[in-house]
């Protein structure tokens, strides 16, 4: 009896083991071969599943947004809505080693994106994705008469958003001087200075 091979969940091991490669030597030294000797594959097995770099890289960018999409979609409300907004942040930000390593691939592939626009619409689609995410949670505030009177909705969903995008990039590029800990405590304040007293 032949041996049947589940297609898409070898190509999520190869993704992975590139996730690992580029994490390693950077996206520029992530060959083939050390992405197929990470996954325990051959190159011929890589080159198979992936017709290019370029195509195993936009899949690898998509398995990360997938990840994410899935942990939040799994999140039950406690009714608690400050809990609630931390919870949904802590499945995008490098606060474990799952998402420290998904975050430091992520920015590796926005990196190679400037570079390569097969890559670019994927990029700005996750960048909408986590804008929209940062609109929805403030929306919820303000729903939920929990936000500030005074608040202005856009100039505040823009500033989430650019407190959580800073936050991950100096997890990544600074993770001594910004703990699981302190980030929490940043976005609690940060919660708290948007809400009534």
């Amino acid at each position: 009896m032949p041996k049947i091979v589940d297609h898409e969940f070898q190509r999520e091991v190869v993704a992975e083991a590139a996730w690992r490669v580029i994490r390693k030597y950077g996206i520029e030294q992530a060959s083939v071969r050390k992405i197929a000797e990470e996954a325990g594959v051959s190159a011929g097995s890589v080159r198979h599943y992936f017709t290019s770099q370029s195509e195993l890289y936009a899949y690898s960018m998509r398995l990360v947004s997938k990840r994410v999409n899935e942990r939040i979609r799994h999140i039950r409300p406690t009714g608690n809505l400050m809990e609630d907004i931390l919870e949904y942040l802590e499945q995008i930000l490098p606060l474990n080693e799952e998402t420290r390593l998904e975050m430091e691939v992520w920015f590796a592939f926005v990196a190679k994106s400037m570079s390569d626009s097969s890559l670019e619409e994927l990029r700005n689609q996750v960048d909408h994705d986590l804008r929209r995410l940062s609109e929805l949670l403030i929306a919820a505030l303000i729903e939920s008469g929990s936000a500030r009177n005074d608040l202005d909705r856009n100039l505040e969903a823009e500033r989430f958003y650019a407190l959580i995008d800073g936050l991950a990039i100096h997890a990544v590029l600074r993770p001594e001087m910004l703990s699981g800990e302190k980030i929490e405590a940043v976005l609690t304040h940060h919660l708290r200075t948007l809400c009534r007293p």
